[in-house]
Parts: structure tokens; sequence; C-alpha cells
């Protein structure tokens, strides 16, 4: 009977410790670390789909001011990744999309204003292929200025 309850009264002891629900800075770092992490997934996603079909294409991209812009930038460049056209690109699609989910929750979470995704309308391309490039490349220049640019990830 001792055993028992000695080890009930240690469980119960350490228990506060080892099972108390995150602070709110525990979750934005936690996010933040995420969102850097699925940035540097979708970089190497991109560089595999590179090496298939190498082309160096020049893009310039929005400065990231905040989570506001961040999750502006990343909306647009999911609805721009999203096309019947191509197969390809899913992957990458779906890694811009899950980064921008997080970094909405992020924003949500400090309390950021943050626009509605806009509703994606079927546009005709008439160079498809090529417009997919140029999106990887605007994608590929933006997330690799993520992670350099983490702290602004803490601002709205």
């Amino acid at each position: 009977m001792c055993v028992p309850l000695a080890l009930l009264f240690v469980s119960l002891m350490a228990a506060p410790e080892c099972s108390s629900l995150p602070t709110k800075t525990d979750s934005i770092r936690s996010n933040i670390h995420s969102i850097v992490n699925i940035a540097q997934i979708t970089l190497v996603h991109i560089n595999k789909l590179n090496n298939k079909t190498p082309l160096q294409v020049e893009v310039s991209t929005p400065p990231m001011n905040g989570l506001t812009d961040i999750s502006l930038y990343l909306g647009h460049l999911d609805d721009e990744l999203q096309s019947p056209f191509t197969n390809r690109l899913s992957q990458i699609q779906a890694d811009v999309s899950s980064l921008d989910s997080r970094v909405r929750s992020l924003a949500l979470m400090l309390d950021c204003p943050i626009q509605d995704k806009p509703s994606v309308e079927p546009r005709e391309l008439l160079f498809p292929d090529s417009q997919h490039y140029v999106t990887l490349a605007k994608v590929q220049h933006y997330l690799e200025n993520l992670p350099p640019n983490k702290e602004k990830l803490k601002v709205c």
C-alpha cells in the first residue's frame, strides 16, 4: 500500500512541471520555428524541381515588414500556384498554403490585422509554363529571405 501511495505522490508532484500548458511565448516561439521549417522544406522542394528544369529568372518580391504583409503576399503566391495546367507545383502550393495558414494563426495569436484570403478566380494564361517558373522564382526568393528576417514574424 505504501509503494503505490508513494508513486502517486511523486507523480502528482512532478505533473505540474511536466504537463503544464505552454505559455503564449512558448506557442509563439513554436509557431515561428514551424514557419521557418516549412519555408526551408519548401525551398528543398523548389530546388528538386529546379534541378529537373533549371531556369534562371530574376524577380523582385515585396519587403517583409511584419505578419500582415507576409500573410498577404503568401496568400497571393498561393493563388498564383493554383492552376489546372500543372501538377508539378502541387507540393509547393501545398507548402505555401500551409505556411500561409501558420502565419495567419500566429498573426491572430498576436492580434494582428489579417485580411481575408481573396477568392481564387480562374484566369487564362497565354504562357502558363512561363508564368509558373516566374511564380516559382518569386516563392523561392521570398522564402530564402524568411529565415534571416524571422524577427519580422514577431511584429504585425
